[in-house]
C-alpha cells in the first residue's frame, strides 16, 4: 500500500506561481510512474501531468503546457508539480498519483491517490 499526501496548495492571484508537492510512504518510489490530476467545482477530474520512474519522460495536457513543470527526487519520495503563469481557471482540487503500470494520462491507469489539495487562483 502507497499512501500519498500533497502540499503546497493555497491561494494566489492570477499570474503567480505555487509548487505542490506529494510525498510517498514506500520504499519502493522509484519504482512508480506518478502523475497529477485536479476537478473542478463540477467538472470530472481530469489530467495534468505523468512523469516516468526515472523522471526522463514527462507528458502533459495540452492547457498546462508551457507553464506547469512536472518533477521527481527519488531520494525523498517526492513528485513535485511546479504552476507558472496561474490562470483563474487553474482552481481546482489537485491530485496526485501513483501508477504501477507506466506513463498514463487517464485516472484509471493510476493505482494509488492522494486527499488533494486546494489550488485557488483569483483573478
Amino acid at each position: 500500500q502507497v499512501q500519498l499526501v500533497e502540499s503546497g496548495g493555497g491561494l494566489v492571484q492570477a499570474g503567480g506561481s505555487l509548487r505542490l508537492s506529494c510525498a510517498a510512504s514506500t520504499r519502493t518510489f522509484s519504482t512508480y510512474s506518478m502523475g497529477w490530476f485536479r476537478q473542478a467545482p463540477g467538472k470530472e477530474r481530469s489530467f495534468v501531468a505523468t512523469i516516468s520512474w526515472s523522471g526522463a519522460i514527462t507528458d502533459y495536457a495540452n492547457s498546462v503546457k508551457g507553464r506547469f513543470t512536472i518533477s521527481r527526487d527519488n531520494t525523498k519520495n517526492t513528485v513535485y508539480l511546479q504552476m507558472n503563469s496561474l490562470k483563474p481557471e487553474d482552481t481546482a482540487v489537485y491530485y496526485c498519483a501513483a501508477s504501477v503500470r507506466g506513463l498514463g494520462t487517464n485516472e484509471y491507469d493510476y493505482d494509488y491517490w492522494g486527499q488533494g489539495t486546494q489550488v485557488t487562483v483569483s483573478s
